[in-house]
């Protein structure tokens, strides 16, 4: 997939989407994300080498002052391309307007804040545009390891350039398994899984579903749209699914944009981890 930039357009009107939308293509607006997403990670790369200030959130989660940058970042960034779209982000606070708009970027700044604040590698950027509740185009970039994530609906999904697709193992005895540990133990009664260590971004833990390194991987509940949507585009267009515990897939940009329990896995093993995680 060409993820070459492509310039923004001049002057565009925020109020309203222009007669002809010139993310009509799907593949358009995957580029660029994948531009932004790469540039939004270079910021928060060189904010932490300058030093971060960190508090926390009502709800106790981390936040960096790079979190904030990258998220101002990417609005004015997104929003110039696609004027007239909703906008989800969680360092934003949320405008039900939103819900009146058939197409909303879904942001993450950075997913996996606790990790990135620890100098780690399992966080990323995450970036997707959401068409009536589903996505159509996401970018995950994971600077540390300078892996560019980029799906289309319908086009597949890549690598830094090169296609992937999930793994083909189809049963739960030996599958690579990643996910909260009283959940895995639950599981290991279908199986004896392996275990690796917890990737603390989710959305990098679907990522690793999307290229086959995770045979499978589980949700906690309360995962939010911007944990997700990219990564969810990556993992179905790698040929694997993302679903609840029902085996439905997801919607998008609902009033509440939080999900329950959820597991994701190649197609082939799906049925079998949706049915030992019951």
């Amino acid at each position: 997939m060409d993820i070459t930039p492509i310039p923004h357009p001049a002057s565009p009107d925020s109020a309203a989407v222009p007669a002809v939308d010139p993310l009509a293509d799907p593949a358009i607006a995957a580029r660029h994300l994948a531009d932004a997403v790469v540039a939004a990670g270079a910021v928060a790369v060189a904010m932490f080498r300058e030093g971060v200030k960190s508090w926390s959130k009502h709800n106790d989660s981390p936040v960096t002052e790079a979190d904030l940058a990258v998220d101002l970042m990417l609005r004015e960034r997104l929003s110039l391309i696609g004027p007239g779209y909703g906008w989800l982000s969680e360092e934003t606070a949320d405008e039900p307007s939103r819900l009146s708009r058939r197409r909303v970027w879904i942001v993450d700044p950075i997913d996996g804040t606790r990790a990135y604040m620890a100098g780690g590698q399992d966080w990323c950027v995450e970036a997707a545009l959401v068409e009536d509740g589903r996505p159509i185009a996401g970018a995950l970039f994971a600077p540390v390891t300078d892996e560019l994530f980029v799906a289309v609906l319908g086009g597949g999904a890549t690598r830094n350039g090169q296609a992937i697709e999930v793994s083909r193992t189809h049963a739960l005895g030996g599958a690579v398994v990643d996910g909260p540990a009283p959940w895995l133990n639950h599981i290991d009664r279908a199986g004896p899984l392996r275990r690796v260590t917890r990737i603390r971004s989710l959305a990098l833990r679907i990522a690793r579903v999307a290229t086959g390194e995770l045979d499978a991987a589980l949700a906690s509940p309360n995962g939010n749209d911007w944990d997700l949507a990219a990564a969810d585009l990556l993992v179905h267009e790698a040929g694997g699914r993302l679903t609840t515990l029902d085996g439905h897939p997801l919607a998008y940009n609902a009033p509440v944009p939080r999900h329950g329990a959820l597991v994701s896995a190649g197609s082939v093993l799906h049925p079998a981890l949706v049915a030992a995680a019951r």
